[in-house]
């Protein structure tokens, strides 16, 4: 009995282990690799991470939000357009308007650079379970472990920087907290802008086909690192620096690829929580709707300043496309996990781990699915009220940001506080109508009196329920709101400041909610991590990942399309496609673009007009193209490469009928959506007419 129940289980999951996976590349398990090999790859197993010239080597975490590519001797980067669009953005005036009409630098010189980013590389990656779990570590608190793995990555890293000041080290945990890898890396954080397509192009579809197939996005943008003259290493801005030299950098294709061309994307996707239970994806769920109408509101607030005014649109771009790809997720990862019964599917895989735990014994009198039913189910109104709270107050407008802020400085006796000039970021009249909006929303949705701030007792006295007047109020009054004013946060009545007093009527609410949620959540955590132990052990024949927590990770698959009823979606579009959508222009926004743009995807519809971008098989222009590559958060602007390690394209988002890939891998639905890197340069020649950077790319001089 045992062994037919361990078989079976075995066998469901056979299946999703075919193209799925994060895998870390240091210990990528050699039956993974014997995988690659039958689909597709062709080199040696060093080739990815410990050779000189290593795959790796070649990818960026960029900025610490996406993934990038080394492409060049002279550190040129490229990413997607949407991970590059604050820089974008930030660079941008009604005068020169690099988000509505592109960039592209000349010469080093004209090469724009950016505060607060940057690139790292990553060095090296190990295994440290063993010096961190040990008996003394098991029997501390989650506080004490906290505490505990602080000061060991602390000192870790002072041991690193001890042998090159260059470097740092990430200590994380893996697998739910079973296993712990420490991770060195290198940061450059002299980042330039180098090249962006104009919006319409690199933002093409916008909603109307963000997490849709058929895509024709040119989502990329360049960038360069720059080093220290002297020592080709990290070095902060200075007009000194030069191009960085890299060790190794990642080659570009030009044959493309057919349907079931090997492809493989690094990268560092975010976050993804596979192992979860039956009882989190529930509570996921509920907040993933809340998530959908809180951002719904905010979202028709920014539009309507948005296209009133050229100056807010620019201000408020990146913030609402950062907003709008969330809230579409969260819709479409509940469709997903209706449409696939995902919550039935893991109760059944849960009564097959409980059978094998009776059977063997393993874990027994610690994995208890009672007891976590019952703490899932104390936890959920609390997520709930958090869930509401985060996307109410937090983020969104610049008043309670600031309000908050200054709160905080109060509370941690700070004895003055600079409030940041950083009008050229916000609109005050956006910023108050989004607030209002969502002041209301909160005070509809959270009926629970307990969890309401202090202020909406004197929007009901005071105001009379008149949100706008209370809010005009708070900008007019509030100290927070002087861009540059100093503050003498230590001064008796500063509590009583109305902006003061409003952030920290907003903070209790949440340190409320946290306090109820901590021990509930410590429970919770430690369940799940004897969830995750057990299926491993009862796997234990089987190769495992962990969940992506923003470490490098390779996913390795094929190009292929998917099938939904009597529909196929097919492996690549075409530039006929894009032409077809951009006729529409008139009657749908995302699809309008400059007229020139229209005359270039003419041209590559045309064959000869196409050359050399154009693949030679399908004689057509293309632009995007799917992979059974696994994708998340994060693995923006990964490298997708062949089985030769070439550059074929940059991934950028997942499909429509698998967005619940973050909590289960469906692989005959999952597909990653790439950019043709044939279609990135051809928008670099006939559009940016980028020569020298063309010439760089392809190592000519």
């Amino acid at each position: 009995m045992k062994k037919l129940l361990l078989t079976a289980v075995c066998m469901l999951s056979l299946g999703a282990y075919a193209d799925e996976g994060m895998w870390t590349l240091y210990n990528l398990p050699q039956a993974v690799y014997e995988k690659m090999k039958s689909e597709g790859y062709e080199l040696p197993y060093e080739q990815l991470y410990q050779a000189d010239d290593a795959i790796m080597k070649s990818v960026v975490n960029f900025s610490g939000y996406c993934s990038g590519v080394v492409v060049s001797p002279d550190g040129l980067v490229f990413t997607n357009h949407h991970c590059g669009f604050e820089a974008i953005r930030s660079h941008s005036t009604v005068e020169h308007d690099y988000m509505l009409n592109g960039f592209c630098a000349k010469s080093y010189e004209e090469e724009l650079p950016n505060k607060n980013m940057f690139v790292s590389f990553m060095v090296e990656q190990k295994d440290v379970t063993d010096k961190v779990i040990t008996n003394a570590f098991k029997k501390m608190t989650h506080a004490q472990r906290e505490t505990y793995l602080d000061s060991l990555e602390n000192a870790w890293s002072k041991d690193v920087k001890k042998q090159d000041s260059t470097l740092r080290l990430e200590l994380k945990p893996f697998y739910e907290g079973n296993r712990y890898f420490a991770t060195t890396y290198r940061d450059f954080t002299d980042l330039r802008l180098v090249f962006t397509i104009p919006k319409s192009m690199g933002k093409f579809g916008g909603e109307t086909d963000n997490w849709m197939w058929p895509r024709q996005t040119c989502d990329f943008s360049v960038f360069r690192i720059y080093a220290d003259p002297k020592t080709n290493g990290p070095a902060e801005y200075s007009k000194d620096n030069v191009p960085y030299h890299p060790e190794h950098w990642a080659r570009v294709s030009d044959e493309g690829y057919k349907e079931g061309t090997f492809s493989m994307t690094i990268g560092y996707p975010g976050s993804t929580s596979r192992y979860l239970s039956s009882y989190g994806i529930t509570e996921r769920y509920a907040e993933n709707a809340i998530r959908a109408q809180v951002r719904g509101v905010k979202q028709e607030v920014m539009k309507r300043h948005m296209d009133a005014s050229e100056a807010v649109r620019i201000k408020y771009d990146s913030k609402y496309a950062h907003s709008s790809n969330y809230w579409k997720n969260s819709i479409g990862m509940n469709k997903c996990i209706d449409s696939i019964g995902l919550i039935k599917q893991k109760q059944q895989f849960e009564l097959q781990l409980k059978a094998w735990m009776d059977s063997t014994g393993h874990y027994s009198g610690q994995l208890d699915f009672d007891k976590m039913a019952k703490l899932y189910e104390k936890r959920l109104e609390l997520r709930k009220l958090r869930m509401y709270w985060m996307e109410t107050f937090r983020g969104n407008d610049e008043l309670t940001t600031r309000a908050m802020a200054v709160s905080r400085a109060v509370s941690n006796g700070e004895r003055y506080f600079t409030v940041k000039d950083n009008r050229e970021t916000f609109d005050v009249d956006t910023d108050k109508d989004i607030l209002v909006a969502l002041l209301k929303n909160y005070r509809a949705k959270v009926t629970d009196e307990a969890y309401l701030p202090d202020f909406y007792k004197t929007i009901e006295g005071k105001y009379k329920g008149n949100y706008e007047k209370f809010v005009n109020h708070l900008y007019k009054k509030s100290k927070v709101m002087k861009s540059g004013k100093v503050l003498h946060t230590q001064k008796p009545n500063m509590y009583r400041e109305v902006g003061v007093a409003y952030g920290r009527s907003v903070s209790k609410i949440i340190s409320k909610i946290n306090k109820e949620l901590k021990k509930l959540n410590d429970d919770i955590n430690r369940q799940e991590q004897l969830l995750c132990a057990a299926k491993l052990r009862m796997e234990e024949d089987l190769p495992h990942y962990s969940d992506a927590n923003f470490t490098m990770r390779l996913s390795y698959g094929q190009v292929k399309e998917y099938k939904l009823g009597g529909w196929k979606s097919g492996y690549y579009t075409a530039a006929s496609s894009m032409y077809q959508k951009m006729v529409l222009g008139d009657k749908i926004e995302d699809y309008r673009v400059e007229p020139e743009m229209k005359t270039l995807l003419s041209d590559a519809s045309d064959a000869k007009k196409a050359n050399p971008y154009r693949d030679t098989k399908t004689g057509e222009m293309q632009l995007c193209f799917l992979t059974t590559n696994d994708i998340t958060g994060g693995n923006s602007g990964s490298p997708m490469f062949d089985g030769k390690n070439r550059l074929i394209g940059l991934a950028f988002d997942g499909n429509w009928d698998s967005l619940s890939s973050d909590i289960f891998f469906d692989s005959q639905l999952a597909r990653c959506i790439g950019v043709d890197i044939r279609y990135v340069l051809f928008m670099m020649d006939r559009w940016g007419h980028a020569d020298r950077l063309l010439r760089e790319v392809r190592g000519e001089k």
